[in-house]
């Protein structure tokens, strides 16, 4: 197992560094700049500003100089906020994004598994069906969609839950449901995927020939490995939510880091966007990592090699 996690640190520095490579370079490909304005700025104080920055020397030196500020642990500032470092940034809106992740997966768990555990179980009944429809409208549904009505319906027509904003449990939930809804609809197809097959294999139907219970053979015995594929998709998806959604964080006014790195990628803000897009990179990577470990502990046969 050492000798997989340190593969996979060296994939993960090779990983970051083509990442960084590819943002750098397609980011200034875009016309305009962080300092372009409806208003033209007059040219002596648009060069003083380009010089300040050093938004003149060539490319290549730009590059090299942010990589190996980077490679330093160096973030840099933001352009449209000279005041505030980009660490100091993602320290302010990572939390926030954070907590309205962790609710909103936490919904997507409690909805999801008993729904698809319930659909396998009651296969081919009313049951299974409506759970399964209801799953692929959560699918088709986008996330903007849901919230736009569930806004109607929970604070225009009956004032349950505020419009936005932050700071409440109440102002949390909403926001938080439309964010999990939909990975809610994904766990629920996954884990009726994952139970079908086990439930069709012999030691299954050992186990109801032994006497034991339903309730005992699907939790104890089914379950456990039916998550393999669960597993696999919350790697990514929970990197997705913990980052923050960026419709989501817009809708509720949510001052997460979603929002910022809408604003920074509206205002060409290079160094800002850059760094939101190594932290969601890291986390992506993380999270797989520790999917790929945890299949040897939900399933003994697997080996990593």
């Amino acid at each position: 197992m050492t000798a997989f996690v340190l593969r996979r640190l060296l994939w993960l520095a090779l990983t970051l560094w083509i990442v960084f490579t590819a943002s750098f370079f397609l980011m200034r490909a875009v016309p305009g700049g962080p300092f372009s304005q409806e208003r033209e700025l007059e040219p002596e104080i648009a060069e003083l500003i380009r010089e300040r920055y050093r938004l003149n020397d060539p490319l290549w030196k730009q590059y090299g100089r942010e990589l190996t500020a980077a490679l330093q642990g160096d973030l840099g500032y933001s352009y449209r906020k000279p005041d505030f470092a980009n660490a100091e940034i993602i320290a302010q809106g990572f939390p926030i994004s954070a907590s309205l992740g962790i609710v909103a997966l936490s919904f997507a768990l409690v909805l999801g598994l008993p729904a698809g555990i319930v659909s396998a179980v009651r296969r081919g009944t009313l049951v299974d069906t409506g759970l399964m429809l209801a799953a692929t409208v959560g699918i088709a549904l986008p996330n903007f969609v849901i919230a736009g009505v569930l806004i109607v319906l929970l604070v225009f027509l009956l004032p349950v839950f505020p419009a936005g904003g932050w700071g409440s449990l109440r102002q949390l939930i909403l926001p938080a449901f439309c964010l999990g809804a939909p990975y809610a609809a994904y766990i629920a197809r996954l884990t009726r995927t994952g139970m079908l097959d086990i439930l069709s294999q012999d030691y299954i139907r050992t186990a109801y020939a032994k006497g034991l219970p339903e309730r005992l053979v699907i939790l104890r015995h089914a379950l456990r490995l039916a998550m393999v594929p669960v597993v696999s998709f919350l790697g990514p998806a929970v990197a997705g939510i913990l980052t923050g959604s960026l419709v989501i964080e817009q809708i509720f006014a949510i001052p997460g880091l979603g929002a910022h790195f809408v604003e920074a990628a509206l205002m060409s803000d290079y160094t800002l966007a850059m760094a939101v897009v190594l932290l969601y990179t890291l986390l992506l990577y993380a999270m797989n990592l520790i999917v790929d470990l945890s299949y040897s502990l939900i399933d003994p046969r697997v080996k990593l090699e």
